[in-house]
């Protein structure tokens, strides 16, 4: 036996739909807007210089392409997620055509492609970093650079959760686009 809304009491209104809708953009928008700034922040301020045997040796972030691309796929979110957060207010106020729908759709496919792209590869370079690999003779460095690879562990946390945000906000969009044009 099916029991649908209408028989427990509960009316779900277009408007009300649509507050709901406009509500859980703003929010999820606002998260992506600080996970992909605090990353790139995070990202772009890894450093840590040691001295040994009277040799200066550093670690930073621009020493690799994978925490470069990191950093800047991270400023590309964050600025591309201000922009469809003034969309959102801006279209929340007036009545929407469904294509605008599908744009944010394939605005939020495409940041989430880009962070998990900058995600994985930065993910695979930790763990070299972290750990090295005695095949190719690359020696692991976090025990000599804790406090770089803390702060690149953090950036890469910050930066997964922008990428787990947009993910939900790329079902969302794919779910309110199937919707209109149906």
């Amino acid at each position: 036996m099916a029991i649908d809304n209408k028989s427990l009491g509960i009316i779900s209104s277009p408007l009300k739909t649509k507050k709901l809708y406009l509500a859980t953009q703003i929010s999820l928008r606002v998260l992506a807007v600080a996970f992909t700034l605090a990353a790139a922040l995070l990202m772009i301020s890894s450093k840590e210089t040691k001295v040994l045997y009277s040799i200066s040796v550093g670690s930073k972030y621009s020493y690799s392409p994978a925490f470069k691309f990191l950093a800047y796929a991270n400023f590309v979110a964050f600025g591309f997620s201000i922009l469809s957060l003034i969309l959102v207010f801006v279209l929340g106020k007036r009545e929407v055509n469904s294509t605008y729908y599908f744009y944010f759709f394939l605005h939020d496919l495409i940041m989430n492609v880009l962070l998990m792209a900058a995600c994985a590869a930065t993910t695979a370079v930790g763990y070299i970093g972290k750990y090295g690999n005695s095949h190719t003779g690359w020696i692991a460095i976090c025990d000599h650079f804790p406090k770089f690879c803390n702060r690149v562990t953090t950036a890469a946390t910050m930066s997964y959760l922008g990428f787990f945000v947009y993910f939900i906000l790329t079902i969302i969009s794919a779910k309110q686009s199937r919707q209109i044009g149906a």
